[in-house]
């Protein structure tokens, strides 16, 4: 593909908008080139996805530590049985590739939002990983950013795509429980506590300053980069960040959730060791509609949970649905349990799987099953109740205006400053 044709734009009220080649008529026999931003666990699962594929390559990778995109460029190379696909330590590198169509963002979730936009800057679609951003304002940017150069988004909640999930929305809107009142989903999961620690010097095969990226320079240690980063507030959420999209997902889909009207969250902070994020955390949320909507840290000990480590439950004036990731629990009012309701019928078109679902949209210009829209809806309670949290007190938001209610001090919290030279594009 040449690149005048490629950078073929259409003329919008933003500036010019670099069209893909699937909107312009693309073969369908064209393969989706893909590069992959990040080189860690989840980029390993990445990798994993898209390779086998035969409608896709895989012809580049980054990472900021040098070798970490090493090593999985050569598992990219040894399946290919070539050394087409280039590896770099500069994620923009990948950008600034016109024959990429795609990316995967697989970094620290305080990079998510910019890696996101910037690919959407760069005429990339994005297959990103969940949270979907660290702070509120952020992932308000992502969805402008994305509507405004047209690009495909897919969150990556893989589990969005299973059976399970999909009948549990399918028996929650039946009316079979009734009206939903309550919602409560769960996790159990507690930040470690790290021995004290003096700063190290930088090891020679990563680019710290481009790991810290918008987060504040601090110095380095092992034990705040790679996965430990999601116990220090500059970087993550704590693991309630990390898996909160997951189980929250069935609520917000089966629930069709807005945004908050009122937050309240309570927690303990960690005192020892020198992880920083919360030890647990629950916030409850309060919506337009009456819904009432709560997290929990430590499971709930009501009937039908069953002990599960991680779920969700659906309170309804006729009876109550418990589910995590495969399993589900129906226990109606008259004390009776059940799994599914046979006689309600399956309205909701199945899956093909969620990577598969990405690329089918690339070449559509469709909307993915966690498009951006549905992503910003599914994460705005989790960012909001991290507001709350840091603040010690509830908060009131209007979801209209984007903005806490006589609250200065909560609507600083929304954002972020970052470190130069990078600026959240609005």
């Amino acid at each position: 593909m040449r690149r005048r044709d490629f950078l073929k734009t259409a003329a919008t009220g933003f500036g010019l908008v670099i069209l893909p080649k699937w909107a312009r008529g693309a073969a369908p026999s064209d393969k989706i080139r893909l590069g992959i931003i990040g080189a860690g666990g989840i980029a390993g699962s990445h990798v994993g996805w898209f390779l086998p594929r035969k409608d896709v390559t895989v012809d580049a990778i980054a990472d900021v530590d040098n070798t970490r995109w090493a090593n999985r460029l050569k598992q990219i190379h040894a399946h290919y049985r070539n050394t087409q696909a280039k590896g770099y330590q500069d994620f923009r590198r990948i950008l600034d590739r016109p024959d990429i169509d795609a990316v995967t963002v697989a970094t620290p979730d305080h990079w998510h939002a910019l890696n996101a936009i910037l690919a959407f800057q760069a005429g990339k679609d994005v297959y990103g990983e969940k949270p979907m951003a660290w702070s509120y304002r952020e992932a308000q940017a992502m969805v402008t950013m994305c509507h405004r150069y047209q690009r495909v988004f897919q969150l990556g909640t893989q589990v969005h795509a299973g059976e399970n999930y999909h009948r549990v929305v399918e028996l929650v809107r039946s009316g079979r429980l009734g009206k939903i009142h309550t919602v409560r989903v769960w996790f159990r999961g507690r930040s470690p506590v790290f021995p004290a620690v003096t700063p190290q010097p930088v090891p020679a095969q990563l680019d710290y300053d481009m790991w810290l990226g918008p987060a504040p320079w601090r110095p380095y240690h092992p034990k705040h980069v790679h996965y430990n980063f999601r116990f220090f507030w500059p970087f993550c959420n704590a693991d309630y960040s990390n898996f909160y999209c997951h189980i929250a997902d069935p609520a917000c889909w089966a629930c069709n959730m807005g945004i908050p009207i009122e937050t309240d969250t309570r927690g303990e902070e960690q005192d020892k060791g020198t992880a920083e994020t919360c030890k647990w955390i629950d916030a409850t949320h309060k919506f337009a509609d009456g819904l009432v909507y709560h997290f929990h840290t430590n499971v709930p000990k009501l009937p039908g949970i069953f002990n599960r480590h991680i779920g969700a439950r659906f309170e309804g004036s006729l009876g109550t649905l418990s589910t995590d990731y495969s399993r589900r629990t129906i226990i109606v009012n008259d004390g009776t349990e059940h799994t599914d309701f046979p006689d309600v019928p399956k309205t909701l078109p199945r899956s093909h799987g969620h990577q598969r679902n990405f690329l089918d949209c690339i070449r559509t210009r469709g909307l993915t099953d966690s498009n951006i829209d549905y992503a910003f809806r599914l994460n705005a309670p989790m960012l909001l109740s991290i507001v709350s949290y840091k603040l010690g007190r509830p908060i009131r938001f209007d979801p209209a205006a984007h903005h806490c209610i006589g609250d200065p001090e909560a609507n600083r919290l929304l954002d972020r400053v970052m470190r130069a030279p990078w600026t959240l594009p609005v």
